[in-house]
């Protein structure tokens, strides 16, 4: 089944989000990770798609949403609130993949009443690491606005150690999938796993940061199990 793609406005900002599945099956809201796009989804909404309605959010400066002067993990949190409450979705399960990871946990911890479940791809809550190098501006022309490089990395190298605090209130089924040999620590996602109160860490081995493209079998049969449980 194909995306059907579509523009929303929330906030005065238009959005672009991709759709699968019947309109009255069970909510899913997908969250890209930086640099990349709702499409990544493509693949796991087809299938996902059968039983759920997915709604792949182009975040903003990412693909067909708009480029805004700042971005901060809090903003996009802000978008998808907005996107939920436009969408109408009174409850959904949430699947974030890094930076769209980051948004999902800040907007369970903040909103824990709206999520059914929660699924994060290979990323915990920024954590003080040693910092890293912001890069310049390639001169390339990109598929995303470049600021939110700069700016997110910003966030990851000071972190808000509130965010880490606030695990414990995640308090909806959670399913924190690692890929392994990734640059994520992967100790980091079993801290969060053990703070999270009703959380499953799955690590598919050698998949890497981008699992859901690199064994899309694998993080499809982790999904649905989590979901059926």
């Amino acid at each position: 089944m194909e995306s059907k793609v579509k523009q929303i406005e929330l906030n005065g900002l238009t959005f672009q989000y991709r759709e699968n599945g019947e309109p009255s099956s069970p909510p899913i809201v997908a969250l890209h990770a930086m640099g990349s796009g709702a499409e990544t989804w493509d693949q796991v909404a087809a299938v996902l798609g059968e039983k759920y309605r997915v709604l792949a959010l182009d975040q903003r400066g990412h693909g067909g949403s708009a480029r805004t002067s700042t971005y901060t993990f809090e903003l996009m949190c802000d978008d998808l609130h907005h996107f939920a409450n436009a969408m109408k979705l009174e409850r959904f399960t949430l699947l974030g993949h890094s930076m769209g990871g980051t948004v999902s946990y800040l907007y369970s911890e903040t909103f824990p009443s709206r999520i059914e479940r929660l699924i994060v791809e290979d990323t915990p809550p920024p954590f003080q690491d040693k910092p890293i190098e912001i890069p310049s501006n390639p001169s390339n022309p990109l598929p995303f606005d470049w600021e939110v490089v700069p700016s997110i990395l910003r966030q990851l190298n000071e972190p808000n150690s509130e965010w880490w605090a606030r695990l414990t209130d995640i308090t909806m089924p959670t399913l924190i999938i690692g890929g392994g040999s990734s640059h994520i620590p992967q100790n980091k996602l079993q801290e969060v796993s053990e703070l999270i109160p009703n959380c499953e860490l799955v690590t598919i081995e050698t998949a890497g940061h981008f699992v859901h493209n690199d064994n899309l079998p694998a993080f499809l049969a982790a999904v649905k199990n989590f979901l059926n449980s």
